[in-house]
């Protein structure tokens, strides 16, 4: 009997690979491949549950409308680059103190758990604050859960890389993606469902749902059978950290990535002026379940075929989903701009935002599947770490730039942002191939 359990992992991983032989492996050691069945399931329902609690606590969508609800608008538009930013930001400090331990998959557990205690500490702002010091407490809280994501962002590509073989990772992002946007279309049906302006308490209901979610991801993580792995360039984290930025100046193929990075920036910063735009032009209680189950279907329907077409070019993955998001910016920016911002009616922005959803989808898979792709062993930390912290700082005065922007017009940076995927499509045009058939 014991012997069954492995083989119907193993058959079900056969599935998924859609190969004869599951234990194929390309740039992973002959002892980790005999894992790979097993450790492709804790990651892929780790970051089910993370995903699932990601659309939950959304800063572009459930975020921005909990600060108006609690009286807190002004602070909508530093939301997004928070979030993103104070993640990426210290990385490349993150990634030289992940490097000195040959074992890795702690940091993601531990960063899984950070992140479910600051969503507890946003909803405590919610129940308990009104106001500014609401709005402020949430972000205070946003600032800890991102440094928090910090170390999962750092961890998981380097675990993901030592534990699950090349043209397999792709679609271990995509299912996961998938399934956890299909579970949140039910789960936000359930919420929402003939329901007015939702209430704080059912804000506070939402972030504590959440919080659990990345409790019971952090136990399933920790499971992960993880080899020892390099530990070179961990000696003095601060140093390190800083001589690994001269990548971008001796490593063209990484520089040339993360410009594209840079770029493709749009995908991320457009999505919360869709809803602001949507905001203005309907009063529509409901709109903000509208927009989470665009965000959701978005993910569930696309990120699958963005997994599987990133294990046979994650480059032309980048392509293609920098080309829909530019597109649809400057469809949305230009009409706006024609014919005013309430031309499209209600259901305009969200089936708008739907569709920059599948082009961000496909950007953020293509771009994370490159990244694992193009390095190998302990200079896949080194990678995630430069690239995220440099990304990081670009986003924050993207964000500004952006933000002053709006205070004249938010089509404007909507066409700006479409601008700049234009940009970022054809500096992918310039990256080379790295999956390797």
């Amino acid at each position: 009997m014991p012997a069954t359990k492995p083989d119907t992992i193993d058959q079900l991983y056969g599935l998924i690979a859609n190969e004869e032989d599951a234990r194929v492996c390309k740039d992973i050691p002959e002892d980790a491949c005999r894992e790979v069945p097993r450790n492709f399931f804790l990651i892929l329902f780790s970051n089910v549950l993370t995903k699932l609690g990601d659309l939950l606590i959304s800063p572009k969508t459930v975020l921005a409308w909990l600060m108006s609800a609690v009286g807190a608008p002004a602070l909508v538009a530093w939301l997004v680059p928070i979030r993103e930013s104070g993640s990426m930001v210290p990385q490349m400090v993150i990634g030289a103190w992940v490097r000195r331990k040959a074992v890795r998959k702690w940091f993601w557990t531990l960063g899984s758990f950070g992140q479910a205690v600051s969503v507890m500490a946003m909803a405590a702002s919610v129940w308990f604050l009104e106001g500014y010091a609401a709005g402020g407490g949430i972000v205070a809280a946003l600032v800890v859960f991102s440094l928090a994501r910090g170390f999962c962002s750092v961890s998981m590509k380097d675990v993901q890389g030592k534990c699950i073989p090349k043209t397999r990772r792709g679609r271990l992002s995509g299912l996961a993606s998938t399934i956890g946007g299909t579970a949140t279309v039910v789960l936000t049906g359930l919420l929402f469902w003939d329901r007015g302006d939702p209430t704080i308490g059912f804000y506070a209901m939402l972030l504590m749902l959440a919080a659990a979610l990345w409790i019971i991801a952090g136990f399933l993580f920790a499971g992960v059978e993880e080899y020892p792995g390099e530990t070179s360039g961990g000696a003095n984290a601060l140093p390190e950290a800083f001589r690994s930025l001269s990548l971008l100046r001796d490593d063209a193929p990484f520089r040339n990535f993360v410009i594209t990075r840079a770029l493709l920036l749009c995908s991320a910063l457009a999505s919360p002026y869709f809803v602001v735009l949507a905001q203005k032009e309907s009063d529509i209680g409901w709109m903000l379940g509208v927009f989470l189950l665009a965000s959701s279907l978005a993910s569930s329907l696309s990120a699958s075929f963005w997994g599987w077409a990133a294990d046979v070019s994650s480059r032309r993955v980048m392509i293609r989903g920098a080309a829909m998001a530019s597109g649809i910016c400057l469809v949305v920016g230009v009409l706006a701009l024609i014919f005013g911002p309430g031309f499209g009616g209600a259901w305009f922005y969200p089936i708008a935002f739907f569709v920059l959803s599948i082009a961000h989808a496909g950007v953020r898979l293509g771009r994370k599947t490159y990244l694992v792709d193009m390095a190998g062993g302990n200079k896949r930390t080194v990678y995630t770490s430069v690239s995220n912290t440099v990304i990081g700082l670009l986003l924050l005065v993207t964000g500004a730039f952006t933000a002053a922007i709006s205070m004249i017009s938010d089509v404007a940076v909507i066409i700006v942002l479409g601008l700049m995927g234009l940009a970022g499509m054809f500096s992918a045009l310039r990256l080379e191939e790295v999956t390797e058939e």
